[in-house]
């Protein structure tokens, strides 16, 4: 029996590279951290204000309706005015609270020269702030469909 040397197959060589995949994962979820909290650090800063009576929070702006009806009567706050009235219920609302917001509600009948003159009383009183109010429609407007039967009146 002879006694040979089996040939043995040389292994593979030890790998010297580093693999860098799992680093630039762990640096792309950190970057994508710090960009998110880096603004919310930056505007928190902590102040030990003073105390005192004069700074109390202010109040929301009020506002005042005006109301013209069909036949161009106006309603200052639900209360029927004439338009002198009128003008001395804004100037006093303006006096108030320049920041007054008037919310305008007109009939759709009024003519438009009419709005424009209560608007023009809002705005020779001072007050800017003037919004338009109106209902929002019963049911939704397909094409071809027949617009609703208006309400009755009271």
């Amino acid at each position: 029996m002879a006694f040979g040397r089996l040939e043995r197959t040389k292994g593979s060589e030890p790998m010297s590279d580093i693999n860098v995949t799992p680093l630039v994962d762990v640096m792309l979820v950190l970057l994508v951290i710090f960009i998110i909290t880096a603004p919310l650090l930056a505007s928190s800063i902590r102040l030990d204000l003073p105390k005192t009576d004069a700074a109390k929070p202010g109040d929301p702006p009020k506002f005042v309706t005006v109301a013209v009806n069909r036949d161009g009567q106006a309603f200052f706050n639900d209360r029927p005015v004439k338009q002198p009235e009128l003008s001395v219920a804004l100037q006093a609302a303006a006096r108030a609270n320049p920041e007054t917001e008037v919310q305008l509600r007109a009939d759709q009948g009024v003519p438009y020269g009419r709005v424009v003159e209560v608007m023009g009383e809002a705005q020779k009183a001072g007050l800017n702030r003037i919004g338009f109010v109106a209902d929002a429609p019963a049911t939704p407007a397909t094409p071809g469909a027949q617009p609703p039967a208006p309400a009755a009146s009271q």
